[in-house]
């Protein structure tokens, strides 16, 4: 959707900690919104699917990763900052990797995996808001 064609209402949008070998999957947006910023790899929820259909899908369309979804791990809200801008609701959820290698779709432009207790130390890499706590929260998750 562009800018300028944003809805009047919020969109809900699912996101996933992508955990492999210790490691959490961070993406870098190619374009708005948030272009520029690492993140976790996800979309907006289509008419008719459940959260989790919604997420297998965006990690599949923007990572080609097969993951077993494990839990929610927190949500966070997204208030449009300027005319024109979403308002998102964001569901985020723990995830393990299963299969594949990463094959960024035109959507992201970058991918990074981390260590969960590494992102204090990636110096001026942009985050996007939120993103150590649901992290945090996705790792506890896995946790045995």
């Amino acid at each position: 959707m562009s800018a300028a064609a944003q809805p009047t209402h919020p969109q809900i949008a699912v996101s996933a900690a992508i955990f492999r070998d210790g490691k959490v999957l961070l993406t870098r947006r190619a374009r708005s919104p948030a272009k520029g910023f690492y993140s976790l790899p996800g979309g907006r929820v289509e008419f008719g699917e459940s959260l989790h259909q919604a997420l297998a899908r965006e990690i599949d369309e923007e990572t080609g990763l097969k993951i077993e979804i494990i839990g929610l791990a927190g949500w966070r809200e997204v208030l449009p900052a300027t005319a024109g801008a979403g308002h998102y609701l964001i569901m985020s959820f723990a995830a393990r990797w299963v299969a594949e290698e990463p094959a960024l779709n035109d959507e992201l432009d970058d991918l990074r995996w981390i260590a969960p207790g590494a992102l204090a130390d990636l110096g001026d890499l942009q985050l996007t808001g939120g993103l150590e706590e649901v992290i945090q929260a996705a790792y506890r998750l896995l946790e045995p």
